[in-house]
């Protein structure tokens, strides 16, 4: 096996510290929602993408139209069209196939370790190789906890209640992500926007949010430019 591999497996390990538990979450989400083990896991291998997944739960427990939970989920699984865009260049060789396993496996941790080490290893790197160990890794951590939520959320009485992971997931994402100004602008337009449309039907308020989010996020993008010349 490739050393790069490793050397992507290596990267990912502390990550497992936030996807486990997120993965988890996940899964016990799933069944409070009435959906079997099967089916969980059907969602988790072939969905792969726990903010969407978290979201679809609460808008099925809210009886949402089945057109409203596509709609969102896709609009919250845009960024990964970014993160692709982002890592084309170092697969660009690579075979239609390839490519199609390597994007599959795509998540926020993935990402983040795999274009941290490109840019910053100071010798040649297999791209590939270490794309695939830092993504594997967390796919593998990902069905393994969320099959233990699922099996876990079966025995948890109702009455006890998860509404606190959600809330929770999403302002650990959300830290980890802020790190420049769009990225705050569009963080806080968003929630701003989520909470006055709170009172929307089916959770609309929820896409609105997103799409004037990712509108504030870009304008302040936008800007930077302009202030560069400046100085």
């Amino acid at each position: 096996m490739n050393k790069d591999f490793f050397g992507g497996v290596r990267g990912s390990l502390p990550i497992l510290i936030g996807v486990i538990p997120f993965a988890m979450i996940t899964g016990v989400g799933a069944v409070s929602v009435g959906l079997t083990f099967v089916e969980t896991m059907g969602m988790s291998v072939i969905i792969f993408a726990g903010a969407s997944q978290l979201v679809v739960y609460q808008l099925m427990g809210a009886g949402s139209p089945w057109l409203i939970m596509v709609l969102t989920a896709w609009v919250i699984n845009l960024r990964f069209t970014m993160y692709s865009a982002t890592l084309a260049p170092y697969f660009q060789k690579l075979s239609t196939w390839q490519k199609a396993v390597l994007a599959y496996m795509l998540s926020d941790q993935a990402f983040g370790v795999s274009l941290s080490h490109f840019m910053m290893a100071n010798k040649e790197v297999n791209h590939r190789w270490y794309y695939f160990g830092s993504a594997f890794t967390i796919w593998v951590a990902w069905q393994i906890s969320a099959a233990i939520g699922a099996l876990l959320g079966a025995l948890v009485p109702a009455s006890w209640g998860f509404d606190f992971a959600f809330p929770l997931s999403f302002m650990a994402l959300m830290f980890a992500a802020l790190r420049d100004r769009p990225t705050v602008v569009a963080a806080l337009a968003g929630g701003i926007i989520a909470v006055l449309a709170k009172g929307l039907p089916y959770n609309t308020g929820l896409v609105l949010a997103t799409f004037l989010g990712i509108a504030a996020g870009y304008f302040a993008e936008s800007l930077k430019p302009n202030q560069a010349v400046t100085q």
